[in-house]
Protein backbone atom coordinates (compact mmCIF):
# COMPACT_ATOMS: atom_id res chain seq x y z
CA UNK A 1 0.00 0.00 0.00
CA UNK A 2 1.05 3.30 -1.03
CA UNK A 3 0.14 7.21 -1.54
CA UNK A 4 -2.39 6.33 1.03
CA UNK A 5 -3.73 9.50 3.01
CA UNK A 6 -7.51 10.33 4.58
CA UNK A 7 -8.70 11.83 7.93
CA UNK A 8 -11.89 10.55 9.93
CA UNK A 9 -13.51 13.04 11.60
CA UNK A 10 -15.43 11.81 15.44
CA UNK A 11 -19.19 10.85 13.69
CA UNK A 12 -18.11 9.42 10.27
CA UNK A 13 -17.67 5.82 8.68
CA UNK A 14 -15.35 6.34 6.19
CA UNK A 15 -14.80 3.08 3.86
CA UNK A 16 -12.13 1.01 2.66
CA UNK A 17 -13.38 -0.09 -0.43
CA UNK A 18 -11.40 -2.66 -3.25
CA UNK A 19 -10.89 -6.17 -4.53
CA UNK A 20 -9.23 -8.85 -2.07
CA UNK A 21 -5.77 -7.87 -2.05
CA UNK A 22 -6.57 -4.32 -2.32
CA UNK A 23 -4.25 -3.26 1.00
CA UNK A 24 -7.92 -2.72 2.82
CA UNK A 25 -7.11 -5.56 6.06
CA UNK A 26 -2.94 -4.44 5.70
CA UNK A 27 -3.82 -0.77 6.13
CA UNK A 28 -5.77 -1.19 9.47
CA UNK A 29 -3.74 -3.56 11.15
CA UNK A 30 -1.12 -0.91 10.90
CA UNK A 31 -3.24 2.18 11.90
CA UNK A 32 -4.45 -0.34 15.11
CA UNK A 33 -0.87 -1.04 15.79
CA UNK A 34 -0.89 -4.49 15.19
CA UNK A 35 1.76 -3.70 12.05
CA UNK A 36 4.48 -1.93 11.85
CA UNK A 37 4.20 0.41 8.58
CA UNK A 38 7.87 0.58 6.07
CA UNK A 39 7.24 4.16 5.36
CA UNK A 40 4.33 7.09 6.40
CA UNK A 41 2.99 8.42 9.54
CA UNK A 42 -0.40 8.43 11.27
CA UNK A 43 -1.69 9.91 14.48
CA UNK A 44 -4.76 8.67 16.20
CA UNK A 45 -6.19 11.17 17.98
CA UNK A 46 -3.31 13.06 19.83
CA UNK A 47 -0.76 9.91 19.56
CA UNK A 48 1.72 9.14 16.68
CA UNK A 49 1.66 5.59 15.13
CA UNK A 50 4.84 3.88 16.08
CA UNK A 51 5.92 6.14 19.62
CA UNK A 52 2.55 5.67 21.06
CA UNK A 53 1.66 2.29 20.07
CA UNK A 54 0.57 1.43 23.57
CA UNK A 55 -1.58 4.09 23.45
CA UNK A 56 -2.98 3.90 20.57
CA UNK A 57 -4.27 -0.01 21.36
CA UNK A 58 -6.20 1.37 24.38
CA UNK A 59 -8.10 3.85 22.20
CA UNK A 60 -8.92 1.64 19.44
CA UNK A 61 -11.11 -1.57 18.77
CA UNK A 62 -10.90 -4.26 15.74
CA UNK A 63 -12.90 -6.11 13.84
CA UNK A 64 -11.03 -8.64 12.28
CA UNK A 65 -12.19 -10.82 9.40
CA UNK A 66 -12.05 -14.09 11.49
CA UNK A 67 -13.33 -13.47 14.81
CA UNK A 68 -11.50 -15.94 16.41
CA UNK A 69 -13.30 -15.91 19.54
CA UNK A 70 -12.77 -18.83 22.20
CA UNK A 71 -15.85 -21.52 21.80
CA UNK A 72 -15.81 -22.74 25.03
CA UNK A 73 -16.51 -20.08 26.73
CA UNK A 74 -19.94 -18.36 26.46
CA UNK A 75 -20.07 -14.57 24.89
CA UNK A 76 -20.20 -13.26 28.42
CA UNK A 77 -16.84 -15.00 29.25
CA UNK A 78 -15.45 -14.29 25.61
CA UNK A 79 -16.49 -10.09 26.71
CA UNK A 80 -14.84 -10.61 30.01
CA UNK A 81 -11.60 -12.05 29.09
CA UNK A 82 -10.74 -9.57 26.77
CA UNK A 83 -12.33 -6.77 28.85
CA UNK A 84 -9.44 -7.96 31.60
CA UNK A 85 -6.47 -7.62 28.81
CA UNK A 86 -7.77 -3.75 28.57
CA UNK A 87 -7.72 -3.38 32.27
CA UNK A 88 -11.11 -3.57 33.07
CA UNK A 89 -12.39 -5.29 36.16
CA UNK A 90 -14.63 -6.16 38.77
CA UNK A 91 -17.63 -3.73 39.23
CA UNK A 92 -16.36 -1.58 35.55
CA UNK A 93 -16.31 -5.34 33.73
CA UNK A 94 -19.78 -6.78 34.39
CA UNK A 95 -21.09 -3.76 33.40
CA UNK A 96 -19.21 -3.13 30.17
CA UNK A 97 -20.06 -6.90 29.23
CA UNK A 98 -23.04 -6.27 29.56
CA UNK A 99 -23.59 -2.75 28.06
CA UNK A 100 -22.12 -4.63 25.31
CA UNK A 101 -24.04 -7.70 24.88
CA UNK A 102 -27.21 -5.35 25.07
CA UNK A 103 -25.58 -3.12 22.36
CA UNK A 104 -25.72 -6.43 20.23
CA UNK A 105 -28.53 -8.19 20.99
CA UNK A 106 -27.11 -11.02 22.90
CA UNK A 107 -28.67 -10.57 26.32
CA UNK A 108 -30.84 -13.33 25.90
CA UNK A 109 -28.13 -15.77 24.53
CA UNK A 110 -24.61 -13.94 27.00
CA UNK A 111 -24.37 -17.46 28.67
CA UNK A 112 -24.27 -19.63 25.74
CA UNK A 113 -21.28 -21.23 24.57
CA UNK A 114 -20.44 -19.56 21.35
CA UNK A 115 -19.31 -22.55 20.01
CA UNK A 116 -23.05 -23.02 19.17
CA UNK A 117 -24.21 -19.58 17.78
CA UNK A 118 -24.59 -18.61 13.89
CA UNK A 119 -22.23 -16.69 11.83
CA UNK A 120 -24.79 -13.68 12.44
CA UNK A 121 -24.54 -14.29 16.45
CA UNK A 122 -20.71 -14.80 16.59
CA UNK A 123 -19.94 -11.54 14.12
CA UNK A 124 -22.22 -9.62 17.43
CA UNK A 125 -20.30 -10.84 19.89
CA UNK A 126 -16.98 -10.20 18.16
CA UNK A 127 -18.20 -6.21 17.39
CA UNK A 128 -18.87 -5.82 21.27
CA UNK A 129 -15.42 -7.37 22.24
CA UNK A 130 -13.89 -5.17 19.73
CA UNK A 131 -15.70 -2.50 21.71
CA UNK A 132 -16.04 -3.43 25.24
CA UNK A 133 -13.17 -1.00 26.36
CA UNK A 134 -14.69 1.92 25.03
CA UNK A 135 -12.80 2.66 21.98
CA UNK A 136 -12.76 6.41 20.13
CA UNK A 137 -11.19 4.85 17.10
CA UNK A 138 -12.98 1.43 15.39
CA UNK A 139 -11.77 -0.56 12.33
CA UNK A 140 -14.09 -3.34 11.10
CA UNK A 141 -12.49 -5.68 9.01
CA UNK A 142 -15.60 -6.76 6.59
CA UNK A 143 -17.91 -7.16 9.34
CA UNK A 144 -21.17 -8.66 7.45
CA UNK A 145 -19.22 -11.04 5.01
CA UNK A 146 -21.24 -14.03 4.29
CA UNK A 147 -24.43 -13.26 6.43
CA UNK A 148 -27.37 -13.60 5.86
CA UNK A 149 -29.55 -10.45 4.84
CA UNK A 150 -31.37 -10.13 7.82
CA UNK A 151 -28.05 -10.94 10.02
CA UNK A 152 -26.36 -8.14 7.86
CA UNK A 153 -29.06 -6.14 8.67
CA UNK A 154 -28.75 -5.90 12.16
CA UNK A 155 -24.68 -5.64 12.06
CA UNK A 156 -25.08 -2.59 10.14
CA UNK A 157 -27.85 -1.29 12.25
CA UNK A 158 -25.39 -1.70 15.12
CA UNK A 159 -22.66 0.10 13.25
CA UNK A 160 -24.72 3.19 11.89
CA UNK A 161 -25.57 3.28 15.80
CA UNK A 162 -21.43 3.84 16.85
CA UNK A 163 -21.79 6.84 14.36
CA UNK A 164 -24.51 8.19 15.91
CA UNK A 165 -22.60 8.08 19.56
CA UNK A 166 -19.73 10.15 17.79
CA UNK A 167 -17.03 7.19 17.26
CA UNK A 168 -14.46 7.41 14.23
CA UNK A 169 -15.00 4.43 11.89
CA UNK A 170 -12.83 2.68 9.76
CA UNK A 171 -14.95 0.20 7.29
CA UNK A 172 -13.03 -2.55 5.51
CA UNK A 173 -15.33 -4.09 2.47
CA UNK A 174 -15.50 -5.14 -0.98
CA UNK A 175 -19.46 -5.40 -0.78
CA UNK A 176 -20.52 -1.68 -3.03
CA UNK A 177 -23.82 -0.92 -1.35
CA UNK A 178 -22.97 -1.35 1.83
CA UNK A 179 -20.67 1.37 1.23
CA UNK A 180 -23.15 3.10 -0.11
CA UNK A 181 -25.55 2.71 2.39
CA UNK A 182 -23.26 3.67 5.64
CA UNK A 183 -20.34 5.48 4.68
CA UNK A 184 -19.58 8.93 4.57
CA UNK A 185 -16.72 8.89 2.99
CA UNK A 186 -15.12 6.44 0.92
CA UNK A 187 -11.36 5.51 -0.81
CA UNK A 188 -11.33 3.35 -3.42
CA UNK A 189 -7.92 1.37 -2.88
CA UNK A 190 -5.87 -1.09 -4.92
CA UNK A 191 -2.52 -0.92 -3.83
CA UNK A 192 -3.10 2.70 -3.95
CA UNK A 193 -6.01 5.28 -3.31
CA UNK A 194 -7.47 6.12 -6.46
CA UNK A 195 -10.20 8.20 -5.24
CA UNK A 196 -11.69 9.01 -2.53
CA UNK A 197 -15.11 11.19 -1.70
CA UNK A 198 -18.98 10.81 -0.25
CA UNK A 199 -20.63 8.46 -2.70
CA UNK A 200 -22.25 11.13 -4.89
CA UNK A 201 -18.74 12.94 -5.54
CA UNK A 202 -17.03 9.34 -6.46
CA UNK A 203 -20.48 8.55 -8.80
CA UNK A 204 -20.31 12.10 -10.41
CA UNK A 205 -16.10 12.31 -10.56
CA UNK A 206 -15.68 15.21 -12.53
CA UNK A 207 -18.31 14.28 -14.68
CA UNK A 208 -20.97 17.28 -15.79
CA UNK A 209 -24.40 15.02 -14.85
CA UNK A 210 -27.07 14.21 -17.15
CA UNK A 211 -30.76 15.57 -15.87
CA UNK A 212 -33.71 14.30 -17.58
CA UNK A 213 -36.79 16.36 -17.53
CA UNK A 214 -39.50 14.45 -18.21
CA UNK A 215 -42.72 16.40 -20.14
CA UNK A 216 -46.69 16.33 -20.59
CA UNK A 217 -47.06 17.81 -23.77
CA UNK A 218 -47.56 21.39 -23.64
CA UNK A 219 -47.42 24.21 -26.53
CA UNK A 220 -43.37 23.84 -26.92
CA UNK A 221 -42.35 20.67 -28.18
CA UNK A 222 -39.30 18.80 -26.42
CA UNK A 223 -36.91 19.36 -29.70
CA UNK A 224 -37.71 23.06 -29.50
CA UNK A 225 -36.94 23.31 -25.75
CA UNK A 226 -34.00 21.71 -26.11
CA UNK A 227 -32.82 24.59 -29.17
CA UNK A 228 -33.30 27.27 -26.87
CA UNK A 229 -31.71 26.06 -23.49
CA UNK A 230 -28.35 25.63 -24.75
CA UNK A 231 -28.44 29.98 -24.50
CA UNK A 232 -28.63 29.27 -20.57
CA UNK A 233 -25.28 30.08 -18.95
CA UNK A 234 -25.48 26.77 -16.68
CA UNK A 235 -26.59 24.33 -19.58
CA UNK A 236 -23.78 22.25 -21.56
CA UNK A 237 -25.77 20.60 -23.53
CA UNK A 238 -29.47 20.14 -24.34
CA UNK A 239 -31.15 16.97 -26.79
CA UNK A 240 -34.20 16.09 -27.07
CA UNK A 241 -35.39 12.19 -27.16
CA UNK A 242 -39.06 10.68 -27.27
CA UNK A 243 -40.94 13.29 -26.40
CA UNK A 244 -38.15 14.74 -23.19
CA UNK A 245 -35.73 16.34 -22.37
CA UNK A 246 -31.88 15.09 -21.65
CA UNK A 247 -29.50 18.03 -20.44
CA UNK A 248 -25.88 18.32 -18.98
CA UNK A 249 -25.83 20.64 -16.05
CA UNK A 250 -22.74 22.13 -14.27
CA UNK A 251 -24.37 21.89 -10.65
CA UNK A 252 -28.23 19.80 -10.92
CA UNK A 253 -28.81 20.85 -7.24
CA UNK A 254 -28.01 24.48 -7.79
CA UNK A 255 -29.54 24.85 -11.11
CA UNK A 256 -32.46 22.98 -10.88
CA UNK A 257 -34.64 25.20 -10.05
CA UNK A 258 -33.88 27.79 -12.47
CA UNK A 259 -34.20 25.26 -14.74
CA UNK A 260 -37.75 24.58 -14.17
CA UNK A 261 -38.34 28.41 -14.21
CA UNK A 262 -37.32 28.74 -17.15
CA UNK A 263 -38.82 25.66 -18.26
CA UNK A 264 -42.32 26.80 -17.64
CA UNK A 265 -42.15 30.33 -18.86
CA UNK A 266 -40.94 28.85 -22.33
CA UNK A 267 -44.72 26.66 -21.96
CA UNK A 268 -42.97 23.71 -21.05
CA UNK A 269 -45.68 21.18 -18.76
CA UNK A 270 -42.72 19.32 -16.68
CA UNK A 271 -43.25 15.94 -14.86
CA UNK A 272 -40.74 15.09 -13.20
CA UNK A 273 -36.71 16.39 -12.78
CA UNK A 274 -34.33 13.61 -12.31
CA UNK A 275 -30.40 13.42 -12.18
CA UNK A 276 -28.93 9.97 -14.04
CA UNK A 277 -25.64 9.33 -12.48
CA UNK A 278 -22.85 6.49 -12.50
CA UNK A 279 -23.62 3.92 -10.21
CA UNK A 280 -20.85 3.60 -7.35
CA UNK A 281 -20.64 -0.21 -9.07
CA UNK A 282 -19.39 1.32 -12.46
CA UNK A 283 -17.14 3.72 -11.48
CA UNK A 284 -15.50 1.60 -8.85
CA UNK A 285 -15.06 -0.93 -12.18
CA UNK A 286 -14.05 1.55 -13.97
CA UNK A 287 -11.57 2.97 -11.43
CA UNK A 288 -9.95 -0.85 -11.13
CA UNK A 289 -10.35 -1.42 -14.30
CA UNK A 290 -7.93 1.58 -15.33
CA UNK A 291 -5.26 0.28 -12.20
CA UNK A 292 -5.23 -3.09 -13.64
CA UNK A 293 -4.21 -2.08 -17.45
CA UNK A 294 -2.05 0.66 -16.25
CA UNK A 295 -0.28 -1.74 -13.98
CA UNK A 296 -0.23 -4.91 -15.51
CA UNK A 297 0.46 -8.04 -13.09
CA UNK A 298 4.08 -8.83 -14.55
CA UNK A 299 5.11 -12.05 -17.11
CA UNK A 300 6.63 -15.19 -15.44
CA UNK A 301 9.02 -17.33 -18.00
CA UNK A 302 8.57 -20.84 -17.71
Amino acid sequence: MRDLSFRVPAGQIYGLLGPNGAGKTTTVRILAGLMAPSAGTARIGEFELGSDSPQIRSMTGILTENPGLHDRLTARQNLAYYGRLYGLTDAALRAAVDRHLDLVGLTDAADRRVSGYSKGMRQRVAIARALVHEPRVIYLDEPTSALDPEAAKSIREVIAGLRDKGRSIVLCTHNLDEAERLCDRIGILNGRLLAEGNPAELRRRGRTATTRVALDGGPVDAATLANTLGSLPFVRDARAEEGNLWLELDQPRRDTPELVRELVLRGARVMAVTEEVASLEQVYLELVGERAERDPEPSHAA
